[in-house]
């Protein structure tokens, strides 16, 4: 059984692709998850490839009790609200917030794929059969750590509505007949209501009103092995989010500031805080649009830092709300 498979990531778009090839789910706000399953026991790989067993250990016992002799499953470890929507900030607070070392009796882990069963590699399989397969391994009914989820068997648009409306992140798009490849190639794409992704910190402005004297959050998107400035934002965070930033920023100061900005009230920090924003799309000018701070992203987490190359060219670029 293979150490690691990189994970198959979805490619950002503005819409649902139409046809009877793709298949719908809901997209899952928490941490991408590989399940590893085999005699000697569980282990939980992050997306970046860091063992995170001890702090699923609800997941872990779920997934023991599945019956498999070995098995490497994909999936989201998520914390769910009492209207059954995924919340990251809480599943942040179950783990002790960012550097925290607690183990999370709340996550559960939505799995939507399986690349290895029993001795067989099947990531050069077709989705449609590798589905089938999990299914088998998991029931639709399951309401225990390691939960199914579930096709959606309607219209892409129709479903983007109805998960708006109900206040989810989104949906992802799968192309039913293509095998498992690492990397964003665009057989797995993922549509938005409003925009979240994962940002650098790379400095602040500073404010002698604001809360914290932080006025915004300095953020960069990876480029290459470069950054690329996005934006700031100064909405989302409270009086202690500030203070803790602005302390934790100040330890990392450097006076060579990773992107080329200049500004009199600007501290510039080493590329070391990730930050979860919300926004509305982009600006002609490559910046955020309506951005909003969520919360800090784990350090191991940085496999998940946004890449400008992702980024829709300018005629894609736009989010959708609905209300109602």
């Amino acid at each position: 059984m293979p150490e690691r498979i990189g994970p198959c990531l979805a490619l950002l778009k503005p819409t649902p692709p139409k046809g009877a090839d793709w298949l719908f789910e809901v997209k899952w706000d928490g941490y991408r998850l590989a399940l590893h399953i085999d005699r000697k026991g569980v282990k939980d790989i992050t997306r970046g490839g860091h063992d995170w067993t001890h702090r699923f250990p609800g997941i872990v016992d779920a997934a023991r009790a599945l019956g498999v002799n070995s098995a490497i499953i994909d999936g989201e470890a998520v914390v769910l609200d009492d209207q059954g929507r995924s919340d990251f900030g809480a599943l942040q607070r179950s783990l002790g917030g960012r550097g925290g070392k607690k183990a999370s009796g709340e996550a559960i882990l939505y799995a939507f794929d399986l690349l290895y069963l029993d001795g067989h590699d099947l990531t050069g399989t077709e989705l449609s059969v590798r589905r089938h397969l999990l299914e088998d391994l998991i029931s639709p009914t399951s309401e225990g750590a390691v939960r199914l989820s579930q096709e959606m068997a309607v219209d892409g648009d129709v479903l983007l509505e109805h998960a708006c409306r109900a206040g989810l992140e989104g949906i992802i798009a799968k192309h039913r007949d293509r095998p498992y490849r690492s990397g964003r190639t665009g057989d797995w794409l993922k549509i938005k209501c409003i925009q979240s992704e994962s940002f650098m910190v790379v400095g602040y402005e500073q404010s002698a009103s604001a809360r914290g004297s932080i006025g915004s959050l300095l953020l960069a998107a990876r480029n290459g092995y470069d950054w690329t400035y996005v934006g700031s934002v100064s909405t989302g965070f409270n009086t202690r989010d500030a203070e803790y930033l602005r302390k934790t920023l100040d330890k990392l100061k450097t006076a060579r500031p990773v992107v080329p900005l200049k500004g009199k009230n600007f501290v510039f920090a080493q590329p070391a805080l990730i930050a979860e924003i919300e926004f509305r799309g982009w600006t002609h000018d490559g910046n955020l649009r309506h951005a909003s701070y969520k919360g800090l992203r784990e350090v191991q987490d940085n496999a998940a830092v946004f890449d400008i190359a992702d980024r829709p060219a300018p005629n894609e670029q736009g989010a959708r709300s609905f209300s109602g």
